[in-house]
């Protein structure tokens, strides 16, 4: 990622010992900086990127750097100065003597801007979550949330976004995600009435999260239906939103919507995300081994995913082939994982996959079999349950065959030629739907910069354009005059 701002290490001085890198403190500097002009100019693209360079200066984060960050930019006895300092942990008299020493060069420039506190609040958040403190980064973020209700800025809405996604973060943690769901319904509706779109986005998965947490999945799917729906403003949210669509669906049996938006999901995902790609595609090969497809090879040796997907692997192979022994000791074998997953419920749901994908086997393999080798060949317990399973297969489609109740066999028909009928059709009309509809979603994400679709006119021809303007207004006059 280019950033905007240099960050390069400067060499700290050998006779001293600093509790944190200069270097680290001068960035933040800057950043604020960024911020407060973007605050100025209403420019939503600087706190961005004041947001990206933060992330990147995250693992550097030191409660010695940010303590005297606070008091750079904080004024001196206000509430949020006293409540952040009070988060960090105190520092030697040592330590705070290099801290004064290193800032004393450099007057401070006291802000009060909101956007500056918000940021210190983000600041102290982020760096509370990476030491594990988190009932400090609960009540930090607590803090941060009663200060963000009482600021309307279109420029806050930027850095509200991360802080309600940390605030949800903190709770989940301690377990205590439930807590908050009526306050992030009360901040989502109070966003909806400031017409702040991000900040609607990451409420709304954030609130989907916390009822897919506790498997509410129809308390998911009416506040979903019933949200404002606008152009997605983040690619990261949009993606979240997908995949927690994906699920709702898969629960609700529309495995059709459900693989489309888990395989948007995992498409659209940044690189970097690999623990987020890795659960859509194992929502997605659950999904697709439901709808009776089974997933190529590759899908489970990508880069950094063949660890993780190998119980999904050994699955796969499993209702392929058909071998309902085989599919009972792979889920005995990984119902650890695939409780862990919050997939093991449709993974029962796929016993009769393996079946019907067993039953097609045989029926391609024999034109004629008794039911007691369909039983023993699909490791059944009666031949009444094969009967009964082989009707249904005849009438839901899966396999083209009769049932002779009388000698209690089972005839396969003859397979036609797939291509004459309009199975590859369909399959080629997908595909092109498909690319379509990559190629419009790539056209809307286009950003060009202001007016560059007008070319810069010169001297002369202004003056031409401006002439025929004025003999146009001009014949337009006289055909007025010539009406009445």
């Amino acid at each position: 990622m280019t950033q905007d701002v240099e960050m390069k290490e400067q060499a700290a001085p050998s006779n001293s010992l600093p509790s944190f890198s200069p270097s680290t403190l001068h960035h933040l500097k800057e950043i604020a900086s960024l911020i407060e002009t973007g605050a100025y100019d209403r420019e939503v693209r600087r706190i961005l990127r004041a947001i990206r360079l933060t992330m990147a200066l995250r693992r550097k984060l030191k409660a010695s750097a940010l303590s005297a960050f606070l008091n750079f930019t904080l004024i001196p006895g206000s509430e949020a100065l006293t409540r952040l300092s009070s988060y960090l942990p105190k520092e030697d008299e040592h330590a705070m003597e290099v801290d004064t020493a290193t800032s004393a060069p450099q007057a401070p420039a006291k802000h009060s801007l909101p956007e500056i506190e918000i940021y210190c609040y983000l600041l102290v958040l982020m760096f509370l979550i990476d030491q594990k403190k988190y009932n400090e980064a609960k009540a930090c973020s607590s803090a941060s949330i009663a200060r963000l209700k009482n600021i309307n800025r279109r420029t806050v809405d930027v850095l509200a976004a991360r802080l309600y996604f940390y605030y949800s973060l903190c709770y989940e943690l301690t377990g205590d995600l439930a807590e908050i769901r009526g306050n992030l319904l009360s901040l989502h509706r109070i966003a909806t009435l400031r017409h702040d779109e991000l900040g609607q986005e990451t409420l709304l998965n954030l609130l989907l999260r916390n009822y897919l947490h506790y498997n509410l999945y129809d308390q998911a799917e009416k506040l979903r239906s019933k949200a404002p729906r606008f152009e997605a403003h983040s690619n990261q949210q949009f993606c979240r939103y997908l995949f927690y669509l994906g699920k709702i669906r898969t629960i609700q049996l529309e495995y059709t919507d459900a693989k489309e938006c888990l395989l948007q999901a995992a498409r659209k995902a940044p690189i970097a995300a690999l623990g987020f790609r890795v659960q859509c595609n194992k929502w997605a090969i659950i999904v697709r081994l439901l709808l009776g497809e089974i997933p190529e090879r590759t899908v489970f040796m990508q880069k950094g995913m063949k660890k993780a997907l190998r119980p999904y692997f050994e699955l796969t192979n499993a209702v392929r082939i058909g071998d309902l022994e085989l599919f009972r000791s792979v889920a005995e074998k990984f119902s650890s994982t695939f409780s862990s997953d919050r997939t093991h419920n449709l993974i029962v749901r796929l016993r009769h996959n393996v079946i019907r994908t067993g039953l097609r086997n045989i029926s391609i393999s024999y034109s004629r079999i008794s039911l007691v080798d369909v039983a023993k060949k699909l490791r059944l317990d009666s031949v009444a349950d094969a009967e009964s399973i082989v009707a249904k297969a005849i009438r839901d489609g899966a396999i083209d065959a009769t049932l002779d109740h009388a000698s209690r066999c089972m005839l396969s028909k003859e397979t036609g030629d797939i291509y004459s009928m309009t199975e590859p059709q369909t399959v080629f009309n997908s595909r092109i739907a498909f690319c379509l509809n990559m190629h419009n979603e790539a056209v809307r994400a286009l950003r060009f910069p202001p007016n560059s679709h007008k070319e810069k006119e010169s001297a002369e021809k202004q003056r031409e354009r401006r002439q025929q303007e004025q003999e146009l207004a001009k014949h337009i006059a006289e055909e007025d005059d010539d009406e009445f």
